[in-house]
């Protein structure tokens, strides 16, 4: 990095001089005092994340990173830290409200921090990924990126996605809802997720991702539930025998930017900002949806000792519509509706 010269006004004339003796303006650039836009800094923007490379979207916001600085010329010095800054969801969006960090995401604790996002959340009320897209991408979106600037301090960058959950157990599959009976499922500490395994017949356990691998190792949870693309980059099959394909719970999450640093960039960077943000979201889509199949999870799981099922998901969805929707279109009431009017 080029240091800055302090230079005070009583010797600047002598610098000057000096600098002209040497050589004019090959003098001047050598001894630092190139014109202010050649040695401003770079804006730096450290992005957190709680996972590291290979988790698919840990992979498109460092893409997003080093291509922010290219296109900046950098100008902007978007920094990416997966899993090494901050351990914890929580911690990151704290950072982030609070303006320590510029950047960052809540990863799978969405609802957790932000609760209008809960109602995407309800098992099976989102149907399939383009219905989502249409929503995130559209109408429903800003309005959700309006709330959170006002009532949050932060800017929505682009909403994504970790797919749709399915079961990862050792003991047994989860083929029916009455094979979740008396079975311990890691859970988000958001409600809707327990509500979604007390619903569907399960034992909650609310716990940190942090604690779920020694906890799952200890016995202590009998399994969890997590996007078949996170089932492999975070290496779920060291702890589990089976992926139970039940598609009960759609996983939205987004990355966003402190409020006030938002502000303080030109239109130029934050249209640059922008732009790479939704191509990073294209990136993370493409990745969650081409293994969010049943050959494909075979493909990628029974490899590493996993067995994948087909779940009866009609069976757990009647369940849920039984038991778990009233609740939430109550809840959420006019936001349920937008959702359920919008069509894939």
């Amino acid at each position: 990095m080029t240091t800055i010269m302090k230079i005070s006004s009583r010797n600047l004339g002598a610098v000057r001089r000096r600098s002209l003796a040497a050589g004019g303006m090959a003098a001047i650039l050598a001894s630092g005092l190139a014109p202010t836009i050649a040695r401003a800094e770079a804006k730096k923007l450290v992005f957190a994340h709680i996972n590291a490379v290979p988790e698919s979207a840990a992979v498109a916001f460092d893409w997003q990173a080093q291509e922010v600085k290219k296109r900046s010329n950098g100008e902007l010095d978007m920094q990416f830290f997966g899993s090494t800054l901050l351990s914890k969801e929580l911690e990151i969006m704290n950072a982030v409200k609070s303006g320590n960090i510029a950047m960052g995401s809540p990863a799978g604790a969405a609802a957790t921090i932000f609760p209008e996002m809960g109602a995407f959340l309800v098992p099976y009320l989102v149907q399939s990924y383009d219905q989502a897209y249409k929503m995130f991408n559209g109408a429903i979106g800003d309005k959700l990126d309006k709330q959170f600037q006002e009532k949050y301090k932060v800017k929505t960058m682009c909403f994504f996605d970790y797919g749709f959950r399915h079961f990862w157990t050792n003991k047994k599959a989860i083929s029916e809802p009455r094979d979740l009976r008396g079975a311990k499922i890691r859970v988000q500490q958001a409600k809707v997720f327990g509500d979604t395994i007390n619903g569907l017949g399960g034992n909650a356990v609310p716990m940190a991702w942090g604690e779920v691998i020694s906890a799952a190792k200890q016995g202590v949870i009998d399994g969890g539930d997590l996007p078949i693309v996170n089932m492999v980059a975070l290496k779920i099959f060291e702890v589990s025998k089976y992926c139970s394909m039940t598609f009960h719970n759609y996983g939205p999450t987004l990355s966003c930017m402190n409020l006030g640093v938002w502000e303080g960039l030109t239109d130029a960077q934050k249209k640059l900002l922008l732009d790479t943000s939704r191509e990073a979201q294209i990136k993370i889509r493409e990745a969650t949806e081409s293994v969010d199949n049943i050959a494909a999870a075979k493909r990628e799981l029974e490899p590493k000792g996993m067995t994948v099922v087909e779940a009866k998901v009609e069976d757990f969805k009647k369940i849920a519509q039984q038991k778990i929707w009233p609740a939430y279109k109550s809840q959420y009431g006019g936001l349920w509706d937008e959702i359920e009017s919008v069509k894939a």
